[in-house]
Parts: C-alpha cells; structure tokens; sequence
C-alpha cells in the first residue's frame, strides 16, 4: 500500500486552489491519503465544508485524525459527523483495515517527553491536565488492540517523541505531543507512526524499540528541497 500523508492544512479559502492542485497528484501515487489533523484553523464547519469538497474531488480513500485547531470552537463532533458523511474515515481511539493494512489513530495531546513528562501531583489543574494526556494514550491504545492485521499504521496529530520536536523552540517541547503516546504504541507494535503539529520540527525520529515515527506537517515538508505537500510511504 502506497500512502500519502500531510497534516496541519489549516485549511482556508486562500490556500484552497494551490492545495487542491498539489494533492491532485495524490491520485495517481498513493492509495491511500492520511491528514494527520488541524485540518481548519478555527475547527468551523464551513471551513471544513470546502476541505471536504475537494478531497471528494481527489477520488482517495482518505483517513483522518483531528488536531487542536479543530477543536477550537468545540464543534469536533459535528466536524467527525461531517467528515464521515463525506466518506472520510475518521480515528478518535478507533481502528480501521484496509486492504491488510491496519490504522489506528487519535488526536493525542501535550505531557512532555521521557523523564520530563508530567506527572499527576499537585493541583487539582494538573492533574485534570494530565488526565486529558492519559486518556488520549488509552484511545490510542484501544484503536490498537481492535486491529487484527499484521501491518499497522498509527496516526497522530501530536507527537510521541522528542527526535521529531527538534528545531523547535526548547520552551515549547512538552506542548508539542507525549512519550505516554509511544509506551502504546511500543507495547502494541506498528510499522510506521505519523503525526503532525510541529511545523518546525525534524521529519524523522523512532520510538525506543525503533518504530518509525515521520513528521508530516505540511510547513516542515514545503520548507524543504525540493517543496512538497504530502510524503509518500509503502507499507
């Protein structure tokens, strides 16, 4: 299985053009297209609306995980109910299998990363913080153990390692995703983990038993040489 994947389009009607054409060559290169979320700016249905128009238009089977941006107006749910009714398959702690590939995804959220990750001591603030960082890792860990396919992909819009937040600002590493998220991933074993939210991160990095991780956001892939708006991997 051929697999295109971007994240963080944020997308708007200034970009829409540009965008659509650039993904359009995902017809013909992959078999699958994943958006590792912030698909809106605002998280607003009519900025999702057009988002879906034109991935109607790609003829790709897509699969999705929402990122904080589209939680922002706390419409999310009407956003997945939009996104499914496009055709769209959309993971919050879920998992789905296609052609022998298995997915499984979910937004993820902040914590910070090995030794540095936050723990549940304190103020009744920090731990509801850290509760909302637990329970993005046990959806995460439910959408893995409903696969039964030997390939496994995982889906994230934060990250689950420190090596893809590098090249961002070290004050702001612990909001930029969780190594809660690796232990599962790590426990259960996939082939590859894609995510997004960094855009000024690393592309490449790999869990501590060395599963692949890739940054996928579409700013860190069109800073580089040549410019790209999606990567490509097989599986």
């Amino acid at each position: 299985m051929r697999i295109a994947a971007t994240a963080d389009l944020h997308f708007s009607p200034a970009n829409q053009a540009p965008l659509q054409e650039q993904l359009t060559k995902a017809r013909d290169q992959a078999d699958v297209l994943v958006l590792a979320g912030d698909l809106t700016n605002f998280g607003q249905p009519s900025e999702m609306e057009p988002l879906l128009n034109a991935l109607v238009r790609l003829r790709v089977p897509t699969i999705a995980v929402l990122g904080n941006h589209d939680y922002e107006s706390g419409k999310e749910v009407e956003l997945m109910r939009m996104m499914t009714s496009a055709g769209v398959k959309v993971l919050d702690g879920s998992g789905y299998e296609r052609d022998g590939v298995g997915f499984a995804g979910t937004k993820g959220f902040v914590g910070g990363f090995g030794r540095g990750v936050l723990t549940a001591f304190g103020e009744p603030e920090i731990k509801s913080f850290v509760r909302a960082s637990i329970d993005e890792a046990l959806k995460l860990e439910r959408g893995l153990s409903q696969l039964r396919s030997e390939k496994r992909v995982v889906v994230l819009h934060y990250s689950p390692i420190a090596a893809t937040v590098q090249g961002e600002p070290p004050e702001i590493s612990p909001f930029m995703g969780t190594s809660r998220l690796a232990e599962v991933i790590d426990r259960h074993g996939a082939d590859l983990v894609l995510h997004g939210h960094v855009h000024h991160g690393s592309l490449e990095g790999q869990t501590t038993a060395g599963i692949p991780v890739r940054n996928v956001a579409i700013t860190l892939l069109q800073s580089r040489q040549p410019p790209a708006s999606y990567r490509i991997f097989e599986i």
